[in-house]
């Protein structure tokens, strides 16, 4: 699983890309989202993250600018920019840093999948060739060579597929522990550890963005969707939603929010 993070300064498309795309059937999770350069450059220090995906205009400091000073400071990351055709006088400026891909606005689902999909390949080769350095320089000192594959923890991913299949119903850290035979403390420190979320917001999280397929859709009232989505009350999806996305599900409704195109 690889991790994400957004930087888009426009509330609408930032939101879009967060929620109304499933990312965890890519492999991805977004360990979270900045509303300009300056924010995003403080997000890529605190998380790490595996990809940054970025708008090149912003106020402020701009993408190119944000991915300029953060490789300065010897974090390493995919850079992947978001563009209009209005923006290619700034490719050369990207190849100078290494950006790995564009993706074009509005958002083409099939593009965004595929630039993944690359990502993953590579950040696995870069990670093997890491592990190979490492089994290398213990060869060198003891005489062993011991390389590790670079797998899923199979307790997380047990957590994620139960999200995914039981996300309408209740399910609990605490009781996934119990049936894998492991704490609840013990379950809790790896999901955060693989996810950069508790299990609880990752849970909610993926909720929120069945929520947001779902009134895109417009087929059915808000109730129905909080309903659908594993929350009883209808106040408590309301204030979630509104958490997460910034806006309530009623605007979202209203204002149709949603930047991939399908």
């Amino acid at each position: 699983m690889i991790h994400i993070l957004i930087v888009e300064d426009e509330d609408v498309i930032r939101t879009g890309l967060v929620y109304t795309i499933d990312w965890l059937s890519m492999g991805a999770v977004i360990v979270g989202s900045a509303a300009s350069g300056r924010e995003g450059l403080e997000k890529i220090f605190e998380l790490h993250p595996d990809m940054v995906i970025t708008d090149i205009k912003m106020p402020g400091m701009n993408g190119l600018e944000m991915i300029k000073n953060a490789q300065e400071q010897g974090i390493s990351f995919i850079p992947v920019l978001l563009t209009s055709y209005s923006d290619f006088d700034y490719a050369k400026q990207a190849i100078n840093l290494h950006a790995f891909d564009y993706i074009l606005k509005p958002v083409d689902d099939t593009k965004l999948k595929d630039v993944v999909d690359r990502a993953k390949k590579q950040i696995e080769r870069d990670r093997k060739f890491q592990h190979f350095q490492q089994a290398d320089t213990q060869n060198s000192t003891d005489g062993m060579v011991v390389l590790k594959t670079v797998s899923e923890n199979p307790y997380v991913n047990s957590c994620l597929k139960c999200i995914e299949k039981e996300y309408t119903e209740h399910p609990s850290i605490e009781q996934l522990a119990a049936d894998m035979n492991v704490s609840s403390s013990y379950l809790s420190r790896l999901f955060k550890k693989s996810t950069s979320m508790t299990f609880l917001d990752f849970l909610n999280r993926y909720r929120i963005q069945k929520a947001v397929d779902l009134l895109s859709t417009q087929k059915y009232r808000v109730y129905e969707v909080a309903s659908m989505t594993g929350f009883s009350d209808y106040k408590r999806f309301y204030e979630v939603f509104r958490s997460y996305t910034g806006i309530t599900p009623t605007d979202f409704v209203k204002t149709g929010c949603c930047i991939v195109k399908r």
